[in-house]
């Protein structure tokens, strides 16, 4: 008898111990919960906000696989509300995030090809002789340039940039603010985008049959410590695309996702992401060299007339650079 009561007492001894540990872990899922439905807030309901949210929708790809792993692991230890609530919500990123990894179906493009490249050069410092190779070797037709100083274009000279894109519109700035288009085929400037804090040079492309309309998209970065209100502004002022009109291409360091409200609204407005077309859009562009902290973003895109097929996009390291180059092959349809 002395046995069983001592047997029974550290069976009931032991239940206790575990319902503090039961409440730690109920706290600590309900503690991540709250900080997956938060940041699943600021996407759904299209809050850029402060510097620190804007970071934030910037990880969404990251936040949605953590949201259905934490689902799956409340569900697992039997917190049924906090796992089925974060589990519905992070299918439901999922729904928004996942089409980006597969292309979508689209037409035989008909008219004249052509491959756009976007380069931000680190103020000035990128290998050029890399940013010349590489637009010989994938054939560039136009490249529009960001963070373009007055001695990278002397290197880019040196490079033999005029071999390759011998018509050129720069806006060379010491520093951050340059910017420029270079082509293969005569060019007129445009003032395309609005004013904004660094160049963003715009361009008439003289194409055989139809021609085409660049900007060198650079907005102010939105995590600067005076605030993302710069960002918003420049991401504003860029050009709708001419729906009647030349087709339109934004090419550059978006400095935004396609989570983020301003570059979706562009997309809603008719321009389609060429990377997304062709199942590339979570390849990461920024920071290149393929850390893990900060964690990979995909800032840089070429944003393309909803006319135009797209049919091929590439990912470049550019050596000296903190941005990887993006390529863009679309076809630009006959008048």
């Amino acid at each position: 008898m002395v046995d069983i009561r001592e047997r029974g007492g550290g069976e009931a001894a032991d239940g206790k111990s575990k319902r503090p540990r039961r409440k730690v872990v109920t706290f600590l899922l309900v503690v991540a919960a709250i900080a997956f439905l938060a940041a699943a807030g600021l996407r759904f309901l299209g809050i850029d906000g402060t510097r620190y949210m804007i970071a934030t929708t910037a990880l969404i790809p990251y936040i949605t696989a953590a949201g259905v792993l934490l689902g799956a692991l409340a569900l697992v230890l039997r917190r049924w509300a906090v796992g089925t609530v974060v589990l519905l919500v992070a299918l439901v990123l999922v729904a928004a995030v996942a089409p980006r990894a597969f292309p979508d179906p689209r037409p035989n493009g008909v008219g004249f090809t052509v491959r756009v490249m976007a380069a931000n050069l680190l103020v000035g410092i990128a290998d050029a002789e890399a940013v010349v190779r590489t637009a010989r070797e994938h054939e560039v037709d136009v490249l529009a340039f960001q963070e373009l100083t007055p001695a990278m274009v002397a290197d880019l000279d040196r490079a033999g940039l005029d071999d390759v894109l011998p018509h050129r519109v720069f806006l060379d700035a010491p520093g951050a603010s340059g910017a420029g288009i270079a082509s293969r085929f005569p060019l007129t400037p445009r003032a395309l985008a609005a004013p904004s804090s660094l160049g963003q040079a715009g361009a008439l492309v003289d194409l055989p049959g139809q021609d085409l309309e660049v900007v060198s998209v650079h907005p102010m970065p939105p995590v600067v410590t005076d605030g993302p209100d710069q960002w918003q502004r420049d991401l504003a002022g860029l050009p709708e695309p001419d729906h009647n009109g030349l087709v339109r291409v934004l090419a550059g360091d978006f400095n935004s996702t396609l989570d983020h409200v301003g570059l979706r609204r562009l997309l809603n407005q008719g321009y389609v992401d060429a990377a997304d077309q062709v199942g590339a859009g979570l390849e990461p562009t920024w920071p290149s060299g393929g850390g893990v902290w900060p964690p990979p973003v995909t800032i840089d895109h070429v944003l393309v007339d909803g006319r135009c097929p797209v049919e091929d996009f590439d990912v470049v390291d550019i050596p000296g650079s903190d941005h990887r180059a993006v390529i863009a092959r679309f076809v630009v349809p006959a008048p």
